[in-house]
């Protein structure tokens, strides 16, 4: 049987603007097993990056719980906070701005270990650092490069060496390969799918690309204005989109042959403002089959095939289930 590794419940975050609240997630739950990844996609400003930041504690929560391991971590603060921080770490997108420019390869990758004062030894502390350093693909002659000496997929495997030097358990990744070359991201992409494989890691990956996040995850959430629409297992979405929203998403992947056609789905009307939300459904204004209900009354996510979940009032009819 699967261990449950991450147990989200009703999380929420608001920010305060000068317009009112600003709702980036918005009453999200789920869980997560051990070792396994759940991709996180949605258009830009959806609330991806800030639910993995919530999740890691970087956002405090306005609301809901975070269950890790069967420990409530929601409020955790001081000790507990800085234990946790070993095991949840994160990838950012921009693997230039998240680095400090004034400081070497070896800097950087060894900073997270002298905050933590792991080793005292100056050997043993150059020989993890080392380690890291093969472990993610980077030459030992790199050693002391600044980071704009490097190219892109070297500064992001400085930032995956970096998160890995606490040895956690679960890592966000955040965006990690949307600010590389095409060439590049597969690299990437291929070295957090043997690390999360070899370590037996546990993910959340953040993206808007829908290829990727087929090739990595085991499972995947799609997400609308700070609200999940759909999560089932990476296959099933893929194969049974049930959520218009998705199937708007799914038909947008170009597909690389001039002999496969597909229905492609055009998405109408604005996007509802995530500024002190009016009730109903978020994507109601741009959804073909809204009625009366859909404006009055949010839709909860309801398990509508084995391990597959969908937030709307008219899934059934829509899908013929």
């Amino acid at each position: 049987m699967a261990e449950k590794f991450l147990e989200i419940e009703h999380l929420k975050k608001y920010f305060k603007t000068g317009g009112g609240q600003l709702h980036a997630v918005d009453d999200i739950s789920f869980t997560l097993d051990k070792g396994k990844v759940l991709g996180v996609v949605g258009e830009s400003g959806c609330g991806k990056s800030t639910l993995g930041r919530t999740i890691l504690g970087l956002y405090d929560a306005t609301d809901g719980k975070i269950i890790y391991k069967g420990e409530d971590v929601t409020k955790a603060k001081g000790k507990q906070r800085k234990l946790l921080r070993q095991k949840m770490q994160i990838i950012f997108q921009d693997p230039f701005a998240s680095l400090n420019p004034r400081m070497t390869v070896w800097d950087l990758i060894a900073d997270p270990i002298k905050a933590n004062n792991l080793y005292k030894d100056k050997n043993e502390m150059n020989k993890r650092v080392w380690e890291l350093m093969d472990t993610v693909g980077l030459a030992k002659r790199l050693t002391y490069s600044y980071p704009h000496e490097l190219d892109g997929g070297r500064r992001q495997r400085i930032g995956i060496a970096r998160a890995l030097a606490l040895e956690p358990e679960f890592i966000v990744c955040d965006e990690p390969v949307s600010a590389l070359d095409v060439s590049i991201q597969a690299q990437i992409l291929n070295l957090l799918q043997d690390l999360q494989e070899s370590k037996n890691l546990t993910y959340i990956f953040v993206t808007h690309d829908l290829s990727v996040v087929k090739h990595i995850s085991d499972e995947i959430m799609a997400m609308y204005v700070g609200c999940m629409v759909e999560k089932s297992r990476s296959d099933d979405l893929f194969e049974y989109p049930l959520h218009p929203y998705t199937k708007g998403l799914l038909s947008a992947i170009p597909i690389p042959s001039i002999d496969v056609k597909r229905e492609r789905v055009i998405l109408q009307g604005e996007l509802s403002s995530p500024i002190d939300p009016k009730p109903g459904c978020r994507f109601a204004n741009r959804c073909p089959y809204a009625k009366e209900i859909c404006t009055q009354q949010q839709p909860q996510a309801e398990e509508v095939m084995p391990d597959h979940f969908v937030a709307c009032h008219f899934t059934k009819e829509i899908n013929n289930l």
